[in-house]
């Protein structure tokens, strides 16, 4: 049996490939049954993402077989998969698995989504009768080694965008984050991520403002957030703790003196302001005034780069755990494929024994001589037992290989010392 992983991903091909061979939820189940039918597939697990996709499958499949069907279920030419994919076996497949469920393998170092999408995954493919013992084994021993990587190293600790760094400094600077009202100024993609990662740490009160009102409306519908025109913000500013602004404009939309009169009305509560754009939206200027706390893009930037550092230190760690749980899956690996010769070798024997004692039984039946019976018996089941062990020794007298020989006599608890036998 062999374990092989193919993929295709952020690193090797452009988005247009990768959106071609994404798996929808929905094709995810027929592609599931569909490798389950295909030969030499015993176990499949498919991850799918906007960065990534994989296929894992546990069997005699080769990896030149699992880039036709891919190409085939996707109708597409196998040539351009094969020249954007890559292909682990065995245990390079179990380091890769285990890398990615880690987060040491995704575009943003560490991100934890990458090991809800794993676990998914595996459930899907659990539910559609894809997986049996040895992925199940190996799924389990991944989800544990992705954990021990995030409660024993600081490998998403620190934020490494821009985004998340907006919020984790608010949540320094604010200490009650959840109780605080927030104002979005903008509705594309950065302010979006913003406001998931707001989410994530149970801020509720959200207001989004942007020039575009459908694109704000769409937006504020899907955060359940108030919806504000760009002409309201002077007035409604002084209600905001926090005001994170995002937008293309090329004028600077919240100025000094709109800062300064927000201000008053707060009776100088402090404010906390993010200009994610360039060029600005917020004035400079804002920063000279005590109770306002205003970062740019550079600032975070700046902060983002520290952060990957520490996150490539916390990688180094977190590889170490990885490979010392490689060797114990693969030590457990080696053990059952040792138990499963074991059964099947003692299978054989047995199977051997009865085929030799229903004979001498139909003889004794057939009224033949029960001590011919028993001689013939004994006869051939030590030329059955001896049989394997005696080619073996055979073959390694004619090789001359001596270490060969000295293991078998060794396990066969034979003598080969050339004095003893002249005796």
């Amino acid at each position: 049996m062999t374990l092989v992983a193919l993929g295709i991903n952020h690193k090797t091909a452009p988005v247009a490939l990768r959106e071609k061979v994404a798996f929808t939820p929905d094709s995810l189940v027929s592609a599931l049954s569909s490798l389950k039918q295909h030969a030499g597939v015993d176990e499949s697990v498919i991850v799918s993402t906007c960065n990534r996709t994989e296929i894992y499958v546990n069997g005699a499949s080769t990896q030149s077989a699992l880039i036709d069907w891919l190409a085939d279920f996707h109708r597409l030419d196998a040539q351009t998969i094969a020249s954007h994919s890559y292909q682990f076996e065995q245990g390079d497949a179990v380091r890769h698995i285990m890398r990615v469920a880690s987060g040491l393998d995704s575009l943003i170092l560490g991100e934890p989504q990458i090991f809800g999408q794993v676990k998914q995954a595996y459930n899907d493919a659990r539910h559609s009768g894809t997986v049996n013992s040895e992925f199940e084994r190996l799924f389990q021993h991944t989800f544990a080694v992705a954990k021990r990587v995030r409660t024993e190293t600081e490998i998403g600790a620190n934020a490494v965008s821009v985004a998340f760094a907006a919020v984790q400094l608010a949540k320094h600077i604010f200490s009650a984050l959840p109780s605080r009202s927030v104002l979005l100024v903008g509705a594309g993609e950065t302010i979006e991520l913003v406001a998931q990662h707001l989410k994530e740490q149970g801020v509720e009160r959200i207001s989004v403002a942007n020039r575009t009102v459908a694109r704000a409306q769409k937006l504020s519908a899907k955060l359940d957030a108030r919806l504000l025109t760009l002409s309201q913000v002077p007035e409604q500013l002084h209600s905001f703790d926090i005001v994170i602004s995002s937008t293309a404009s090329q004028l600077p939309l919240i100025g000094k003196g709109m800062v300064e009169r927000a201000l008053r009305e707060r009776r100088n509560t402090p404010m906390f302001l993010v200009d994610l754009a360039v060029p600005r939206d917020i004035e400079s200027e804002v920063n000279d005034l005590g109770d306002a706390y205003l970062y740019t893009v550079d600032d975070l930037q700046h902060i983002v780069e520290q952060n990957q550092a520490s996150r490539e230190e916390a990688a180094r760690s977190a590889q170490a755990i990885i490979d010392e749980q490689i060797e114990v899956y693969l030590s457990w690996q080696q053990a059952q494929q040792s138990i499963d010769l074991v059964r099947q070798f003692r299978q054989r024997g047995s199977q051997q024994r009865d085929e030799l004692v229903e004979k001498a039984l139909n003889q004794l039946a057939d009224g033949k001589a029960s001590e011919d019976i028993i001689k013939e018996l004994a006869y051939k089941l030590t030329n059955t037992m001896m049989h394997g062990p005696t080619r073996l020794l055979r073959d390694a007298a004619a090789q001359n290989d001596t270490s060969l020989t000295q293991w078998l006599s060794h396990s066969l608890e034979l003598d080969s010392s050339p004095s003893q036998r002249r005796e």
